[in-house]
């Protein structure tokens, strides 16, 4: 079993960027997919962004541009680089992991079997 750790959530501005943290208590590298979804109050899950199995990388359209995944294997961490944040962005942020999504958006648009319990973001107009 994977536990996952977020954290780098906090208020900013519109404008404003945030990196956000993932530390994986397990090794991932090539074991697991690791995605980034986020969920709005009223709203649904939506898929930020995954780094699939295969090293390839899908981001929902609403952050493309904006927002980049990215990991360090040897600290077992996965990060969010968020830049130009939008007060639409506001949600709680979650890190995921599955073993079974080989590609980025099969990662990014299934619901994951690992999540871990979220880091709030809020961006202020």
């Amino acid at each position: 079993q994977v536990q996952l750790v977020e954290s780098g959530g906090g208020s900013v501005q519109a404008g404003g960027s945030l990196r956000l943290s993932c530390a994986a208590s397990a090794y991932t590298d090539s074991s697991y997919c690791m995605a980034w979804f986020r969920q709005a109050p009223g709203k649904g899950r939506e898929g930020v962004a995954a780094l699939g199995r295969d090293g390839s990388i899908s981001y929902a359209e609403s952050v493309r541009g904006r927002f980049t995944i990215s990991e360090d294997s040897a600290k077992n961490t996965l990060y969010l680089q968020m830049k130009r944040l939008k007060p639409e962005d506001t949600a709680m942020y979650y890190c995921a992991a599955d073993p079974v999504c080989s590609g980025g958006y099969c990662c990014r648009t299934r619901v994951l079997r690992y999540r871990g319990q979220g880091t709030q973001v809020t961006v202020s107009s």
